[in-house]
């Protein structure tokens, strides 16, 4: 069977060797190398080289994107068990036996392969979920070798039946053979032997005899101490058993072999399969060491353009401390498609130029990149680098004759796709030549569009870019008071050479650098007091973006802080109010508990004439109040928003706010606006201000209407009036006479029909119908301020 594995293609490298070495692209490779685990993943970590496939570029930078994520979330993957057992699957193709050191390799494999399988399904789908997926596990070839092989050393007794009876059989032989010279050593041959002990001569028992003695121990001598005082005899007697176990020794040899073979054909019947997945274990390696590489380096997946521009954000050489590096931005090929940077020596500019060349060297090969997350890599089929790592003022003619070799070889090599990076263009021969030369250079390479990186102490290069469209000056920041270079670079700025300064500073005679000035060109002093002063004004406004940006960056924080503090006074005062209305219910339903309670007690003892149930409910009652009163500082108080006395009438539905109940009003307020409402049979005297204008529903709603279950916890529910304006005759008698049933269990003394003035008919019907009720003891029309003929008044006979 054969797997179609998505195994990495080998591509032929875009970039010339030696660039690759100028750049010391190998040393990354070196650090790619020690994250892998087997040889065949190192093997693809050293070939690792610039493609020119922009698909292939993004598939492996999603494997190595989804590498990082699975390591993030579920750590890196274990490959140091699978083992370089490739020779050993080919031997059993050819039908050869493998040892037990090369069984355990391929069972230690199996097992790694598993644990990748496993590790694969624990994320879900992505890039590398095909290649987990085709992994193929064989866990009974697994158990079958672990269970016959124990160490390399060392084949179970369970292997085969066969190997278990023959050890069983060797080790009973060693017990008789052992029994035996037991008893010739501790009986006949005592006298004859030099110590009383069993040993092994060439694989066979024997015992120590006296040299003088050996003709009284009749045997084979197998062989003799270094003095040849003893001579190890087998005895006579024990020549058979002896000859016994040697025989059933190779038999157990044999058997083992056999037992080897039948293992090795098993592996070979999944050679396939095996060889399979050592190809995706090996792929896997090398992704995951890819992924450990841009971890360890703080690497960002880069992007591609298809203009040939690039813009590297935080960029870092992956070869310096990260912890001392300086991270630098610099783009080309949007605004310009040259840069020419100057700056003092040891300022960092062959740093520069270096970083940007590794990075598009590991970027175009499927690497992450040290730099800031959103930068881009210019698509460049080659990249050539004339950079020289000695920095010497004693450069002799031989140093220029190479740089320029280099230099020609790159003018006859390049195309418009490449990157040419050059350090010091034009240096070791004399200034104006050389000046003059890497102009020439320069403009050759740019009338062409090829983008070019070139640093430079020339002054007459920082004028060319100046004055030419499409070429930037660029420099690398230096501190003189420190006489330190920051390695910033600073792009739209020429740099100065700042030797001046420097010397100054580290004690040359100021008559000596006076001197100096006078002897430079005027045009040379004046092109560098106006890079001077350019400088001096960048860094003032650089100063003055740092403040602002720090004062921008304060103002945040402190809005932030504050934000967060509103927030936090917003969640507790909801917190508070939600604390205090659950209080508030709890106490509120309390004392509903205990005004049911009480009501109960009135209704079971409202007709007794026991004085002392009377006292229990005045007691109750009296109870009830006390407990109100206790928890109404506790409680959420409502507001009473009081009525009017004025436009206070008889049966009017009010709500009593301090007790909580609802009633209807029985009596007309006084002077002092008090007055009497009736709640069921309760009549309780309150204020005008202590009372709510509510309404009550009807309880008779045929919908909503609850069976009356007695007298008990009724009261507080029915109203004392009932009004039936627009119902028809037959259905407003009706209503009447189920409402008068309840109102009459619920021990209210007087109710209210409103039936409305009309033609009267509702009205005769009602009070012919009143005539016929048992229970009723009186009814009469309505009187001024009572509803007058609209309403019928019903009394109740007593019990």
């Amino acid at each position: 069977m054969k797997f179609n594995t998505p195994l990495l293609k080998k591509y032929e490298p875009a970039m010339n060797e030696k660039v690759l070495k100028k750049l010391e692209f190998d040393k990354v490779l070196d650090m790619l190398i020690s994250f892998a685990a087997g040889r065949e993943a190192k093997d693809l970590c050293k070939n690792t080289a610039p493609l020119k496939d922009i698909r292939e570029l993004e598939r492996l930078q999603q494997e190595n994107e989804d590498a990082l994520n699975r390591i993030f979330k579920n750590g890196a993957p274990s490959f140091g068990s699978i083992k370089d057992i490739r020779r050993c699957i080919l031997s059993t193709k050819q039908e050869f036996i493998l040892s037990t050191s090369e069984l355990l390799d391929i069972a230690s494999s199996l097992e790694g392969f598993a644990s990748l399988y496993d590790y694969g399904k624990e994320e879900a789908v992505d890039s590398l979920s095909d290649l987990f997926s085709c992994i193929c596990t064989l866990p009974g070839i697994c158990i079958q070798i672990r269970k016959c092989i124990i160490s390399e050393d060392e084949i179970a007794d369970d292997a085969s039946s066969k190997l278990k009876e023959i050890r069983r059989k060797i080790r009973t032989s060693n017990d008789r053979i052992r029994s035996d010279l037991n008893s010739m050593i501790n009986g006949s041959l005592r006298t004859y032997l030099m110590d009383p002990v069993i040993t092994l001569r060439n694989g066979r028992f024997c015992v120590p005899v006296k040299a003088e003695c050996k003709n009284q121990v009749p045997g084979m001598v197998h062989d003799t101490s270094s003095t040849g005082s003893t001579l190890f005899i087998e005895p006579e007697g024990c020549v058979k058993r002896n000859n016994d176990i040697r025989e059933l020794q190779i038999s157990e040899k044999q058997e083992i072999q056999q037992i080897l073979a039948d293992l090795s054909s098993k592996v070979a019947l999944h050679s396939e399969e095996i060889t399979a997945d050592l190809d995706i274990a090996a792929s896997l390696d090398h992704i995951f060491a890819r992924a450990k590489l841009a971890a360890d380096m703080n690497a960002m997946r880069p992007k591609y353009s298809d203009d040939l521009s690039f813009e590297l954000k935080k960029a870092r050489h992956p070869l310096l401390d990260r912890k001392k590096v300086v991270p630098t931005d610099i783009r080309l090929g949007k605004e310009f498609d040259q840069l020419v940077i100057t700056g003092p020596n040891t300022g960092g500019k062959t740093v520069t130029l270096k970083t940007v060349g590794l990075l598009h060297l590991m970027g175009l090969s499927g690497l992450f990149i040290p730099t800031a997350d959103d930068s881009t890599l210019g698509l460049f089929s080659e990249i050539f680098a004339d950079i020289g790592d000695e920095q010497s003022i004693e450069q002799s003619l031989s140093t220029f004759s190479s740089h320029m070799t280099n230099i020609v070889g790159i003018l006859r090599s390049y195309t418009k796709d490449s990157l040419c990076l050059f350090d010091e263009l034009g240096a070791g021969t004399d200034p104006e030549e050389g000046a003059a030369l890497a102009q020439s250079i320069l403009n050759f390479l740019h009338v062409r569009g090829v983008r070019t990186i070139a640093t430079t102490h020339y002054s007459e290069l920082k004028i060319y870019a100046l004055n030419t469209d499409g070429i930037e000056n660029a420099c690398e920041e230096f501190d003189v008071e420190t006489l330190s270079p920051t390695y910033h670079l600073l792009i739209g700025v020429p740099g100065k050479s700042n030797a001046f300064a420097i010397s100054k500073k580290l004690g040359l005679p100021g008559y000596v650098i006076e001197e100096a000035e006078r002897r430079m060109d005027e045009k040379d002093r004046g092109f560098e007091d106006v890079v001077g002063k350019l400088e001096k004004a960048r860094i003032e406004l650089e100063n003055i973006k740092t403040e602002s940006e720090r004062k921008r960056a304060e103002a945040e924080e402190n809005a932030s802080r504050l934000r967060k503090k509103n927030e936090h006074l917003e969640k507790e005062r909801e917190r508070i109010i939600s604390e205090a209305r659950q209080e508030a219910r709890s106490i509120l339903q309390k004392a509903k508990d205990e005004s049911d309670e009480v009501l109960r007690n009135i209704q079971k003892y409202g007709t007794a004439v026991d004085k002392e149930a009377i006292r229990k409910m005045e007691a109750d009652r009296a109870g009830l109040r006390l407990s109100i009163d206790k928890n109404s500082d506790r409680a959420v108080e409502k507001k009473a928003d009081g009525i009017d006395p004025s436009k206070i009438y008889i049966g009017m539905e009010v709500e009593i706010v301090s007790s909580g109940f609802k009633g209807t009003v029985a009596t007309k307020p006084d002077i002092k606006g008090n007055l009497t409402v009736l709640c069921g049979i309760i009549k309780y005297r309150t204020n005008c201000a202590d009372l709510n204008e509510t309404v009550i529903k009807d309880p008779y709603d045929r919908k909503k209407r609850r069976s009356p279950g007695g007298a008990k916890g009724h009261a507080m529910t029915i109203s004392p009036e009932l009004n039936i304006i627009g119902q028809t005759t037959v259905d407003g008698v009706e209503m009447m006479k189920k409402y008068l049933d309840d109102a009459y269990v619920s021990h209210l003394p007087e109710v209210r029909i409103v039936h409305g003035k009309g033609t009267g008919a509702l009205r005769s019907a009602v009070q012919d119908a009143l005539k016929n009720i048992k229970y009723v003891k009186e009814y009469r029309n309505g009187q001024f301020g009572e509803g007058d003929a609209g309403v019928t008044i019903v009394r109740f006979k007593g019990e």
